[in-house]
């Protein structure tokens, strides 16, 4: 079988796809239309977000049996075409869902602690102890929007905190545990101070925090997102904050993300984005939640496990 790596993953995949008698072709370096050519006869494509896998490019690809996305999100996928082509779609989201609820925790605790404003501020001579009185995580209520292997991954890391944990799922039930209570958004909005997402970025998810959705909640929150940029509508945030809905926020992931992160800030941002720039209530990290040396390694490992077992048994 003959297999197209469109971008960079770990070699584990190619290491272990090639040992058992899989060709594996190194299309990270193409253009766009010599892709097209390679992919003609491929019967199996690894990507993570350089090109999107849309129809047009994929009728191109006679022999498709399956596409291998090194992430969580499927959102640059054409899902429908691959249903009719019957192409199997894998994805990865065991593989990093313990870096993302590391990562969630640490912009929490942060943002919590003002650690970064601290830090920068003894860097530069400022010892501004008063100014810097944290507040703590026990005793508070944490509800998550999504409770798949993200969410999950970030209750795990809150059992050692006295806190609650209120998980709301629209497509699990009976998932409940002495540590997690299943909820609905109701209950969310009346008890919740912190709200994490761990949502993927469809028709249903797309600005599904809006202005309404933190209007809903009865006292002010502090938020997290580690899911997708487009989740959160970034002009609601901002008047949510000045507003004083929103107390503060972690944002791994921005609406303004282009296909290629490299890009970021090769577009205008608009003026919602440099108030969060300058907020000292917001903590921002480019995209890296679930990006780390391990997970790096598990993302390729997990995809050659689901690959292997379709088509080597």
């Amino acid at each position: 079988m003959k297999v197209v790596f469109l971008d960079t993953v770990h070699s584990i995949l190619k290491e272990r796809l090639l040992a058992h008698g899989f060709t594996c072709i190194d299309g990270t370096i193409l253009n766009y239309n010599d892709c097209l050519n390679v992919l003609s006869d491929a019967d199996g494509i690894i990507i993570r977000s350089r090109f999107k896998m849309d129809a047009d490019l994929l009728s191109n690809c006679h022999s498709l049996k399956f596409i291998g996305r090194s992430g969580a999100g499927m959102e640059g996928v054409d899902v429908d075409y691959c249903e009719q082509r019957r192409i199997t779609l894998y994805n990865a989201p065991e593989g990093n869902r313990n870096a993302v609820g590391e990562h969630a925790l640490a912009m929490l605790l942060g943002l919590f602690n003002k650690i970064p404003t601290a830090d920068a501020e003894v860097r530069n001579g400022k010892w501004n102890r008063e100014g810097n009185r944290g507040i703590e995580l026990d005793g508070k209520t944490i509800g998550l929007i999504g409770f798949g292997n993200n969410g999950q991954a970030f209750a795990k890391k809150l059992r050692g905190f006295d806190v609650q944990v209120l998980a709301y799922d629209k497509y699990k039930s009976a998932f409940g545990s002495s540590t997690v209570k299943e909820s609905s958004l109701e209950e969310i909005y009346h008890q919740a101070d912190i709200v994490s997402f761990h949502i993927p970025q469809n028709e249903e998810t797309v600005y599904f925090a809006n202005e309404k959705f933190f209007n809903s909640f009865r006292h002010s929150i502090y938020l997290i997102n580690l899911s997708r940029g487009k989740v959160i509508k970034t002009a609601a945030l901002v008047k949510g904050m000045k507003e004083g809905i929103i107390l503060g926020a972690c944002l791994d992931v921005l609406e303004y993300e282009k296909d290629s992160f490299e890009s970021f800030f090769e577009q205008e941002l608009p003026p919602d984005f440099n108030y969060l720039m300058k907020s000292k209530k917001v903590i921002l990290s480019p995209h890296v939640g679930g990006w780390t040396d391990e997970s790096y390694f598990k993302l390729s490992d997990v995809l050659a496990d689901k690959i292997l077992n379709q088509f080597i048994g």
